[in-house]
C-alpha cells in the first residue's frame, strides 16, 4: 500500500475522533451547559447534518483545485471548527463550531476514498479505502477513548482543543506524503452530476443512510444507556467505547477484504446480523458482560459495510465519481443524524434508554431490505451483482472486473 495512505488515514483519525468522542461527553456537556441529553444530542445531530450539506457543497468548490489541495484546504476548515468548539461560551456557539467542522467531513472522506483508490490496482480499491478509513476506526480505539477521559477528567474544553491539533498534524501529513494527482481531464460538474441518475448509486446511498443510521442510534446514548441502566460507572464510558472502537477496526479490515471479493454477499450477512444484535441489545444492556459484548458487535457489523458501501457507490459512478463519493459519506451522516433525533425521541417520550435500539434494528433491517432490491434491480439488468466496475478512468477507458 503507498505510503500517502498513511497521511489519508492521518486525517482520518483526527476527523474521526471529533466525530465520535462527543458521545462519550454528552453528559458533561449538557451539565456544563444547563441543557438536556436529549438538547445535547443535537452536538451529534447537528454535526451530522453538517456533513451531509458540506459535502457536496465543499466537493463543487474544490473542483477548481487539485485534490490534494483541497484535502489540505478542508483539514484547515476542520481544525478552525474545533478551536471554536472548545472555547464556546454557550450552547449554540458550540453547535456552530460543531457544523463548521462537519462541513469538512464529507468531502475529506469522499475526495480521499477517490485518492485511495487511485493509488492501487483495480483489485485492490477497497482495501484501500479500508485502509484510509482504518484511521477513523482506530480513532475509536485510541482518540476517542483517550478524549473522553481527559474530557471527564480536564473538562470537555480541553478534549477539543487536543481534537484540532490532531487536526494540525494531519494538515501536515497530507502535505508531506500525499502526491500532487492531476485533476482527471475532461470530468466536469455535469459529468458529476449524472452519476445521480443511476438507480444503483441512489440505492447503495440509501443503504448507507439506513445501515450505519443503525449502529448511531444506539451509540449516541450509549453512556446514559450504560450508566442508567447496565449499571456501569461514568468512568466505564471509556473502555466501553474502546470496545466499540475495536469492533470497528476488525468490521473495517474485513470490510475491506471481502468487498474485492463477495461485496453484496457481504452486505446481506453484515446488515441483517447489525438488525438482529440492535434489536438484542435491548435485553443485553441489563446486563454489564452482555452489554459490553454487544457493543463491540455493533461497531464490527456496523463498519463491515463501510468499504463495501463506499466501493459500490465509486464502481456504479464510475468515470466521475467524487462529488458521489462525497455525497455518500454525507449519507453515512444523514443516517448518523437521522438515527440520533429519532432516539431522542423516544427516550423523550418516555420509552427509555434502551428504545433507540429499536429504531436501529428497524433502520438497518430496511437497509437489508434495500440491498436485496438493488440486486433483484442488477439481475434484472442482466448484470450479475457480484460483477462491478472498478475503474474510475473517464468513458472509454473502464473496465469490468468480475470478482
Amino acid at each position: 500500500m503507498p505510503l500517502a495512505l498513511l497521511a489519508l488515514a492521518i486525517g482520518a483519525f483526527g476527523v474521526g475522533t471529533t466525530e465520535f468522542v462527543i458521545m462519550g461527553l454528552l453528559p458533561e456537556v449538557a451539565g456544563d451547559f444547563g441543557v438536556s441529553i436529549p438538547t445535547a444530542g443535537f452536538l451529534v445531530t447537528g454535526y451530522a447534518l453538517g456533513v451531509v450539506l458540506g459535502a457536496p457543497l465543499m466537493t463543487v468548490l474544490g473542483t477548481k483545485v487539485t485534490r490534494k489541495r483541497m484535502l489540505m484546504l478542508l483539514m484547515g476548515l476542520f481544525i478552525a471548527g474545533n478551536l471554536l468548539s472548545a472555547v464556546a461560551p454557550a450552547f449554540a456557539v458550540m453547535l456552530i463550531g460543531r457544523v463548521v467542522a462537519s462541513l469538512a467531513h464529507g468531502a475529506f472522506f469522499g475526495i480521499g476514498s477517490v485518492v485511495a483508490a487511485e493509488l492501487v490496482a483495480p483489485d485492490k480499491k477497497a482495501g484501500a479505502i479500508a485502509m484510509m478509513f482504518t484511521g477513523l476506526t482506530v480513532a475509536n480505539v485510541v482518540g476517542v477513548p483517550l478524549g473522553t477521559f481527559v474530557g471527564q477528567s480536564l473538562g470537555w474544553r480541553v478534549t477539543f482543543g487536543i481534537v484540532a491539533a490532531l487536526g494540525v498534524v494531519g494538515l501536515a501529513g497530507i502535505a508531506k506524503l500525499v502526491p500532487d494527482m492531476p485533476k482527471p481531464q475532461g470530468v466536469r460538474l455535469r459529468h458529476e452530476l449524472a452519476a445521480f441518475k443511476n438507480a444503483q448509486v441512489l440505492l447503495a446511498m440509501a443503504m448507507t443512510v439506513l445501515g450505519f443510521g443503525g449502529v448511531f442510534a444506539a451509540i449516541t446514548y450509549i453512556a446514559p444507556m450504560m450508566t442508567h441502566v447496565a449499571g456501569f460507572a461514568d468512568g466505564s464510558v471509556t473502555w466501553l467505547l474502546v470496545l466499540f472502537g475495536l469492533g470497528m477496526v476488525g468490521g473495517n479490515l474485513i470490510g475491506g477484504k471481502y468487498a474485492d471479493r463477495a461485496l453484496m454477499p457481504l452486505l446481506y450477512v453484515s446488515l441483517g446480523a447489525l438488525a438482529v444484535v440492535l434489536a438484542l441489545f435491548t435485553l443485553t444492556a441489563q446486563n454489564k458482560i452482555l452489554a459490553a459484548v454487544t457493543i463491540a458487535l455493533i461497531g464490527a457489523l456496523g463498519f463491515a459495510t463501510v468499504p463495501p458501501l463506499q466501493k459500490r457507490v465509486l464502481d456504479q459512478a464510475h468515470g466521475a465519481p467524487t462529488l458521489a463519493s462525497a455525497v455518500n459519506i454525507g449519507a453515512f451522516n444523514l443516517g448518523n443524524a437521522l438515527s440520533a433525533w429519532l432516539g431522542g425521541i423516544v427516550i423523550g417520550a418516555g420509552f427509555g434508554y434502551t428504545s433507540p435500539n429499536w429504531v436501529g434494528a428497524a433502520l438497518a433491517a430496511a437497509a437489508l431490505l434495500l440491498a436485496f432490491v438493488s440486486a433483484a434491480l442488477e439481475r434484472r439488468d442482466g448484470a450479475s451483482p457480484s460483477t462491478v466496475v472498478t475503474s474510475t478512468a473517464p468513458a472509454g477507458q473502464r473496465a469490468a472486473v468480475h470478482h
